[in-house]
């Protein structure tokens, strides 16, 4: 049975999701009135809605340190006055450089929360509900998505010029965030493994696991014990680490090249661009905000016992089969926005459903516990690089490539992620952290 305060802290913790897929997202209800406003150049353009990548990607690369250097709740308590920061001044920026500025700052909070918040939730929950607890982060990204889309349809329904107060809103629940952070503990095995506070990690372990946490505080001081007796053991480097740092990069790489990315940033364009009006896209962007939500729940009840493997196998293959009828939709040349809609929302649910779902679950468990935030840092800094990638790319590419060769693209990625499945990918649920370590280590 879990405890009821290791459910109320990754709760706590999962926020950072919720404000990570509320930035991601915003955006995009946002973007089109942003170019208008300074009348950017679609270079410029695309400069404006990536920079918030670039910070992304500079934040899950220096997550790591305050990780490892000041804990994973004063990291968080930093990123959450680095969102507050970041909607506020969005909001009520008239300078383009200041507004640039101002969204590669909430970027850096983004990428850092992506590193951070997983690990601390991977690091509290008993094995048996480690899917479950840590899917709570992507839930919460899903969760911001589909209310910054709803918010974004309503306040545009309100006010005649309504992007500022899209941007500012997110101010409401990064204060909540900050509030709530000082109620929960610290990392019991970052007490351990970096501070040597025995003691203190006891008292939280014993929270956590009643009944058998002296023999897990053990567990952990062995692992800890067998990891200096190797003078590399914290360098991610180690050949003892090859083998999850190669699954971390690919799952991060293939996670991307779904096009998971360029559709939430532009999911009402992509819409345009199939023949909807600017209403009905919006509303229609909101219902894939709402498919997101419902399949990660369903991920949810399934991750701990079908595993992370078999959602991923199943996934795949849906993935393939919608991003290729999208891409065919496009080739056809008068394309049906309604019949591309609902193929969006197919697509969603798979990736929801296995990506989506378990890709900071699977990242956060397969690296070693002293080399845990340098593994996550590497996963999110590959799957933040290539998001930055093709968020930048994505309008000069359709509007070079057309929608077919876009979509065609995306497919066949999926088609190499298919075999990365098969034949790479190895299954870790109901594992220690631990004992998968003993296992990824040896192969």
């Amino acid at each position: 049975m879990i405890q009821r305060k290791v459910i109320g802290w990754s709760i706590i913790m999962a926020l950072g999701g919720f404000l990570f897929g509320f930035d991601t997202a915003v955006i995009s209800g946002a973007e089109q009135s942003i170019q208008s406003y300074w009348h950017l150049s679609d270079l410029q353009h695309g400069f404006t809605i990536s920079i918030a990548l670039i910070g992304t990607v500079t934040g899950a690369f220096f997550g790591r340190i305050p990780a490892d250097r000041i804990g994973r709740k004063q990291s968080l308590i930093i990123i959450a006055c680095i969102f507050l920061v970041g909607s506020l001044g969005t909001a009520v920026a008239t300078n383009w450089y200041l507004f640039v500025l101002l969204r590669f700052i909430g970027g850096l909070g983004v990428g850092a929360s992506s590193v951070i918040a997983p690990i601390y939730i991977s690091e509290i929950a008993p094995a048996s509900a480690r899917g479950r607890l840590v899917i709570l982060f992507q839930f919460n990204i899903v969760l911001g998505i589909l209310i910054s889309y709803l918010s974004n349809y309503l306040i545009g329904l309100v006010f005649t010029d309504p992007w500022r107060y899209m941007l500012g809103i997110m101010a409401i629940p990064s204060l909540l965030f900050l509030i709530l952070l000082r109620f929960v503990p610290e990392s019991p095995r970052w007490l351990i493994l970096h501070k040597a506070q025995n003691d203190e990690a006891r008292k939280t372990l014993q929270l956590i696991n009643p009944d058998g946490y002296e023999q897990e505080m053990q567990t952990i001081i062995n692992a800890k014990n067998e990891e200096e007796k190797d003078a590399n053991a914290e360098s991610l480097f180690n050949k003892r680490y090859r083998f999850p740092a190669t699954l971390a990069v690919l799952f991060a790489f293939f996670n991307q090249v779904s096009g998971i990315n360029a559709i939430i940033y532009y999911a009402p364009r992509i819409f345009t661009m199939a023949g909807l009006g600017k209403s009905a896209a919006l509303l229609s962007t909101t219902g894939i905000g709402a498919v997101n939500l419902a399949f990660t729940m369903l991920a949810i009840w399934f991750i701990d016992s079908l595993g992370r493997k078999k959602l991923m196998f199943v996934g795949s293959l849906g993935l393939i089969a919608t991003l290729g009828l999208v891409s065919f939709s496009f080739y056809g040349g008068h394309v049906n926005g309604n019949y591309v809609t609902y193929l969006l929302m197919i697509y969603i649910a798979f990736f929801a459903f296995s990506q989506g779902a378990v890709i900071w679950v699977f990242i956060s468990e397969i690296f070693p516990n002293q080399v845990r935030a340098k593994g996550q840092t590497l996963g999110s800094f590959t799957h933040w690089v290539m998001a930055t990638l093709i968020a930048f790319s994505f309008p000069y590419i359709t509007g070079k490539l057309g929608g077919g060769n876009t979509f065609m693209f995306f497919t066949v990625m999926m088609v190499f992620q298919f075999f990365f499945v098969i034949k790479v990918m190895p299954e870790t649920k109901g594992k220690s952290l631990e004992q998968i370590e003993r296992t990824l280590t040896m192969h």
